[in-house]
């Protein structure tokens, strides 16, 4: 039997870690080995399996200054998770994400003399490398899914095992785009505009008014467009179409078909997010558009400076793709940046170009079997090599 904890405190998370168990689980039965898996996670984590003991994921928030509302839920909850592990004393403690709390959880971990394993740790390369020196301190192995992950642990004298990004597996695209193109109802000849405003009703608001007003300016200046806005799960039609209501250009609603928008248009506006580093892995140029609060603003821009939001940008380490950010961030940049692509093929040629280079940095696959692999390792039902 296998005793694992588990600790995802957000939607993302618990998918990441539900599809690493899932794969654990088969890789134990194939031994002819028990899994039990228990903790903190939400609906994946339990559809995997596991015993879901904390649901943190009504709680979850996004900037910095917005998580204090919660504190005193998330030291709660940090509470419970350290007393299951005095009570249960799992091998193994898979901590998925959720930074400052699992932090907490790994420090705990190596006083109980409990192994752990990182996965989506700190983003230490970004700011406070301190917490990559914590983590070597506490002896946790870091699976690092990015080159500069990778780096910054090493250097900071923790243990790390390069597996790469999960989404490399996840993101396949079947048809051309032309199959596509029809699919959509929308004729070969025309080139697709792919609209991604995001998940949150918050983003959305903030964000696709102005991605509108740039769509339709584009529409009335070059007649061989169509515009897909991408309906995210959990956001319904009326609450999109109560934004583009006021509009008449070409523009389709679509939803559970954001692969397949990304790989037939010929560059997208977007969110910054995952869906960023989506369009990288299918090498599909794209304009990043952001808005956050004020405190989240100040606080990543001049006290963490952080220089680039965009996954991709972040992995080339310089800006591939274009930011636009906060007060950028308004109908008339994002036209002129579109309207310069549509007119020079050749920076949509070299933007792909870029973003295959990116593509690389992210190893050649398999992040999920390579994770289940490093845990069965740590958990001591496989050897070292």
């Amino acid at each position: 039997m296998l005793n694992i904890m588990v600790s995802a405190g957000e939607v993302s998370g618990d998918m990441h870690a539900a599809a690493v168990i899932k794969e654990l689980k088969e890789k134990t039965a194939a031994l002819g080995e028990e899994l039990n898996v228990f903790g903190m996670g939400s609906t994946a984590l339990k559809k995997a399996g596991a015993e879901i003991i904390i649901d943190p994921t009504e709680i979850s928030t996004i900037g910095y200054l917005e998580a204090f509302k919660n504190l005193r839920t998330h030291f709660k909850h940090l509470k419970k998770m350290k007393e299951l592990l005095k009570e249960r004393k799992p091998e193994l403690v898979f901590l998925v994400d959720y930074s400052g709390f699992n932090l907490k959880l790994a420090k705990a971990c190596a006083e109980e003399g409990i192994k752990a394993v990182n996965y989506f740790p700190p983003t230490a390369w970004i700011y406070n490398k301190g917490r990559a020196k914590k983590l070597a301190d506490y002896g946790t192995h870091i699976a690092a899914v990015l080159p500069m992950e990778r780096d910054v642990y090493r250097e900071a004298g923790a243990e790390v095992t390069f597996v790469g990004h999960p989404l490399l597996d996840l993101v396949k695209v079947e048809g051309d785009k032309n199959s596509i193109k029809a699919d959509f109802k929308i004729r070969k000849k025309k080139k697709i505009i792919g609209l991604f405003p995001g998940s949150r009703k918050g983003e959305i608001k903030a964000l696709l008014p102005e991605i509108l007003k740039a769509a339709q300016r584009l529409a009335q200046n070059f007649d061989h467009l169509s515009f897909v806005l991408a309906a995210a799960e959990g956001v319904k039609d009326e609450f999109l179409t109560d934004f583009t209501a006021d509009y008449n250009f070409d523009l389709k609603i679509v939803r559970n078909n954001n692969y397949r928008l990304m790989e037939a248009a010929e560059f997208l506006i977007t969110a910054s997010g995952t869906t960023t580093l989506e369009a990288a892995i299918l090498t599909t140029p794209h304009i990043i558009v952001y808005k956050s609060s004020l405190s989240t603003y100040l606080l990543a821009k001049y006290l963490f400076k952080i220089e680039f939001i965009g996954k991709p940008n972040i992995i080339a380490g310089k800006e591939i793709l274009p930011e636009l950010l906060q007060k950028e961030c308004k109908a008339e940049n994002i036209y002129a940046q579109a309207e310069e692509w549509l007119n020079y093929k050749g920076l949509l040629v070299e933007a792909e170009r870029k973003l295959r280079e990116v593509k690389e940095k992210l190893g050649g696959g398999g992040a999920v079997k390579k994770t289940a692999e490093l845990l069965l390792t740590e958990g001591g039902l496989k050897g070292n090599g």
